[in-house]
C-alpha cells in the first residue's frame, strides 16, 4: 500500500476552504486510497493554525479518523534529540520541529513520498541513508 507523509500545510489547506491551496490539496487527497502518515508535532501545528477557523480543529480531527491517518508521536528523549540535531543540520533551510519529525518518520517507515507545501525544505532534506524526499505533485483543482 502506498504511504504518504503529510506535512502541516496540506492539512490546513484541506480543512480551510479559504486557503489558496484548498482546491489543489482536496483534488490530490480525495482520490488517494493509500495510507496517510504524520506526527504529533504536525497535528499540534495544524490545530494551532486552524484554531481561528470555525469548526477547524474538529473537522481536522474527523479527517484524521475518517482517513485512518497513521499518527506517530516521536516523543522519546532520543527522538527529540534526533529531531533537534536535524534542525541544527538544516538551520539554513530552515527546518522546524514538525518537519524534523516527518524526516524521522520517513526513516522509520522507509517512506520518502511527502505531501507538503514546503517544496524548498523537503527538496533539501534527506533521510539518514541520504535518500531525497519525493514531493507529491498537487492536482490541478
Amino acid at each position: 500500500m502506498k504511504t504518504w507523509l503529510v506535512d502541516t500545510g496540506p492539512f490546513v489547506a484541506y480543512v480551510d476552504h479559504s486557503d489558496p491551496q484548498h482546491e489543489a490539496v482536496a483534488a490530490t487527497l480525495d482520490p488517494f486510497t493509500g495510507q496517510l502518515a504524520t506526527t504529533g508535532a504536525v497535528v499540534t501545528e495544524v490545530m494551532s493554525f486552524l484554531s481561528d477557523v470555525e469548526g477547524g480543529p474538529a473537522t481536522f480531527a474527523e479527517l484524521l479518523l475518517e482517513s485512518e491517518t497513521r499518527l506517530v508521536d516521536l516523543t522519546t528523549a532520543d527522538e527529540i534529540l534526533a529531531a533537534a540535531r536535524l534542525m541544527e543540520r538544516y538551520a539554513d533551510t530552515p527546518m522546524d520541529y514538525a518537519d524534523a519529525t516527518l524526516v524521522l518518520l520517513g526513516d522509520e517507515l522507509g517512506v520518502t513520498d511527502v505531501l507538503t507545501l514546503d517544496r524548498r525544505g523537503f527538496s533539501t532534506y534527506r533521510t539518514k541513508k541520504g535518500r531525497a524526499f519525493r514531493i507529491v505533485d498537487l492536482a490541478i483543482g
